[in-house]
């Protein structure tokens, strides 16, 4: 099905953001490798098999790279009725989209939720190649509702899944060619958006316009989506981890230091928006769907 058209030039001058979509990415394993997809279909807790599972510790408590950067090297790759991970060194794992083992609790930050363990075969597969016995690999139970912090929702109820917090993250091209230009200028090679782990990545945009957007309205092929960004993306050393290789080094968050700052999350470095879902669930984005947003007004 061919894309909406773009905006009649007139509405061009009008003094909203208009962007189109860029990238759009899944990460089916929390902290693991994502997905670049074309297209992708909208739930209310994100994009379809968004942060589905979770790897966790012995005691249920979730696991992500900022302890085991070589979750990085865990990629899957998204089939019709499974999810495939591959590995170096390892032989692949095959993760039924309806298979799942017994129930148990897995505890995501301050959250314990009900969630399906995947049962001892995946358990041992991540605890040989991330190198910690006890390992378990838990699926995110459809009948949980897991919300979003009311605070920054604005009281707007929007349930995800074993993300850190919101059913999105929205970053821009220009954001990246920004940092990378101040890489540079240090002598640092460039990074990819991999750092970031966005699901979705606008074009057309100055850099961190991102920051003053209220909401974002996406044309796609099967009607309108709403989206609303709410929160700052409050950067941990992830960014520092190199995916092709799972090894950490400081150069980007040394970068972000520079200019990232921010007050409205106490100052943390923050580089992307998180977003939740107003309108549009079961509508199919796609890789060129153009995008118009409204600025904040304080």
């Amino acid at each position: 099905m061919a894309h909406p058209d773009p905006a009649p030039a007139d509405d061009l001058n009008d003094d909203r953001l208009h962007a189109s979509v860029a990238q759009l990415f899944v990460y089916p394993v929390k902290s693991c490798a994502g997905v670049a997809l074309q297209e992708a279909e909208l739930t209310e807790t994100g994009l379809d098999l968004d942060r589905a599972w979770m790897v966790v510790d012995a005691t249920g408590r979730f696991v992500t790279q900022r302890e085991l950067p070589r979750m990085a090297l865990v990629v899957p790759q998204i089939r019709r009725y499974e999810v495939v991970l591959r590995a170096p060194g390892m032989l692949a794992l095959h993760l039924g989209m309806n298979e799942v083992v017994s129930p148990t609790r897995a505890k995501v930050w301050a959250d314990t939720v009900d969630a399906w363990d995947m049962g001892d075969v995946a358990a041992q597969w991540f605890s040989d190649f991330l190198g910690q016995p006890g390992l378990r690999l838990v699926r995110f139970d459809p009948e949980v509702r897991r919300l979003s912090s009311l605070k920054w929702t604005g009281g707007i109820e929007s349930p995800n899944q074993f993300a850190d917090g919101f059913a999105l993250l929205v970053t821009t091209t220009a954001a990246l060619d920004g940092l990378n230009a101040r890489m540079a200028a240090n002598g640092v090679a460039a990074v990819d958006m991999r750092r970031f782990r966005p699901n979705l990545v606008l074009a057309g945009t100055a850099a961190h316009d991102e920051d003053r957007v209220d909401e974002l309205h996406i044309a796609t092929a099967g009607g309108p989506v709403r989206l609303k960004l709410v929160k700052p993306c409050a950067r941990c050393p992830i960014p520092n981890v190199d995916p092709a290789t799972g090894e950490p080094a400081p150069q980007v968050m040394d970068a972000l230091q520079t200019y990232r700052a921010d007050p409205r999350v106490g100052g943390a470095l923050t580089f992307g928006m998180n977003a939740i879902v107003l309108d549009g669930v079961g509508q199919r984005l796609r890789v060129g769907d153009a995008v118009v947003g409204d600025w904040q007004f304080d």
